[in-house]
C-alpha cells in the first residue's frame, strides 16, 4: 500500500490572503521537489483545486516557507511561492505583503523569534525581492494575540494590528524604481507607468482603456479588453527586466482613476488575469509611489495629502487600503522613502497536509 506523506504546517490568514505556512527544514530543499509537493497540497492544476487545500483563487493559494535567518539585519527568511490554480505553476517570480502579515507571528509560535511582553518586532528578510521588513506583532505577556480592534477592508471582523514597515524596495524586482527611467511609457497607445516598490505594477489611468474605474470581475471577462491588457503586461515586463512574462504572475497591471469614497485614488488591480478583490500590499505600496511622482497618470487623478508623511488612501472594490508613505521634496523632485501598511493575521489552523507519496 502506498503511504500519504505528512508535513507539518500552519494555515493562516494573512491580510486579505490565506495560505500555507512551512518551516523551511519540513520541505524538501530541491525547489522541483518541493514544489512538486506544494501543487499536491493545494490540489493545483485544478481550478477548484477540490483535491488540495487551496481555495480556486490566486489569493488562496498561496504559501511562506520560513526560517531562521544568519543575516545580522534580520531575524527570520521568507521565501513566498504563488501556487497557480489551474496551471502547474508555482512561482517565486513576486513577493506578497499580505502573506507577510503572518509570517511573524508564525515564527514567534514555532520558536524561531522570542516574543517581548506587549510587542514584538520582527525583522524579516524577504527573499524574493532581497529587502528587509519590520512587522510587529502584539504579544501581551509574550504569547501571540490576534484579538484587537483593528479592521482592514476585505476582510469581516476586528483583529490584533500587525504594522509593516518596507525599507529599501524600489527596484527590488526590476533593479529600480522606475526600470526604464521614465514616469510615463506608451504601451499599445496607453500611457503607462512601469514601477516597482516592492512589487512590479503597470499603472494606468482606468479611461485610457475605455474604463470607469469601478468596474466587477466580470466587466473584466470581455476577451477585447483581456487581450489588450496582455499585450501591454507582456511588453511592460519586457522593458521592466522581467522578461518573457507570459507564464509569470508579474507583472500587475492596476487602473486608477479619481478617487470616489473620499480616499487619494481609486483602483482595480488584474493579477494578473483575474481582478483583485482588494489590491495586495506591496502593490498598494507600488502604486501610491506612482501616485506620489509628478507626471504620472495616477499622480494625474490622484488626490495627494499634504506633509512629508502621507496618508494615501487607495480605494479598491471592498474598500480601502492606507499606505503611509514618508516623501521628501528636493531640488531634484520627490524622493519616496518608508513605507508603512496596517494589516492583521489569524492562525487558523496548525497539522499536518498530507500529499500522495511522490
Amino acid at each position: 500500500m502506498t503511504r500519504q506523506r505528512a508535513i507539518p504546517c500552519s494555515v493562516m490568514r494573512g491580510g486579505t490572503s490565506k495560505g500555507l505556512y512551512f518551516l523551511a527544514d519540513d520541505l524538501p530543499a530541491n525547489a522541483a521537489e518541493r514544489d512538486r509537493i506544494l501543487l499536491a497540497a493545494m490540489g493545483s492544476p485544478d481550478a477548484r483545486e477540490i483535491d488540495g487545500m487551496g481555495g480556486g483563487h490566486p489569493l488562496t493559494s498561496k504559501v511562506a516557507v520560513v526560517r531562521s535567518s544568519e543575516r545580522d539585519e534580520a531575524d527570520v527568511e521568507y521565501l513566498f511561492l504563488q501556487v497557480v490554480p489551474d496551471q502547474p505553476i508555482v512561482s517565486d517570480q513576486q513577493n506578497c505583503g499580505n502573506i507577510l502579515a503572518g509570517v511573524a507571528p508564525f515564527a514567534i509560535e514555532q520558536g524561531l523569534v522570542e516574543a517581548a511582553d506587549g510587542e514584538t518586532t520582527v525583522r524579516v528578510y524577504m527573499v524574493n525581492s532581497d529587502s528587509l521588513a519590520e512587522v510587529i506583532v502584539q504579544t501581551p505577556g509574550g504569547d501571540v494575540t490576534y484579538t484587537g480592534e483593528a479592521e482592514i477592508d476585505g476582510v469581516p471582523g476586528s483583529h490584533a494590528p500587525i504594522r509593516q514597515f518596507f525599507v529599501d524596495t524600489a527596484g527590488a524586482n526590476c533593479g529600480a524604481l522606475l526600470p526604464t527611467g521614465n514616469a510615463v511609457d506608451e504601451i499599445d497607445g496607453v500611457n503607462c507607468t512601469l514601477i516597482d516598490n516592492g512589487m512590479p505594477v503597470v499603472v494606468m489611468a482606468a479611461e485610457a482603456l475605455g474604463l470607469a474605474g469601478d468596474e466587477s470581475a466580470e466587466d473584466f471577462d470581455e476577451s477585447a479588453l483581456r487581450a489588450r491588457c496582455e499585450r501591454i503586461r507582456l511588453e511592460a515586463g519586457r522593458r521592466m527586466n522581467l522578461g518573457d512574462v507570459s507564464e509569470a504572475t508579474v507583472p500587475k497591471l492596476t487602473f486608477v482613476s479619481a478617487p470616489k469614497s473620499g480616499g487619494m485614488i481609486a483602483t482595480r488591480t488584474l493579477i494578473p488575469h483575474t481582478l483583485h478583490s482588494s489590491i495586495g500590499v506591496l502593490g498598494a505600496v507600488s502604486v501610491a509611489s506612482a501616485c506620489l511622482l509628478p507626471g504620472t497618470p495616477a499622480h494625474h487623478w490622484a488626490s495627494i495629502p499634504p506633509g512629508a508623511r502621507k496618508a494615501c488612501s487607495l480605494e479598491h472594490p471592498t474598500g480601502a487600503l492606507m499606505v503611509e508613505a514618508e516623501v521628501t521634496e528636493t531640488d531634484q523632485g520627490v524622493e519616496l522613502g518608508r513605507m508603512g501598511i496596517l494589516r492583521t493575521a489569524r492562525l487558523l489552523m496548525t497539522g499536518s497536509v498530507h500529499v500522495p507519496a511522490l
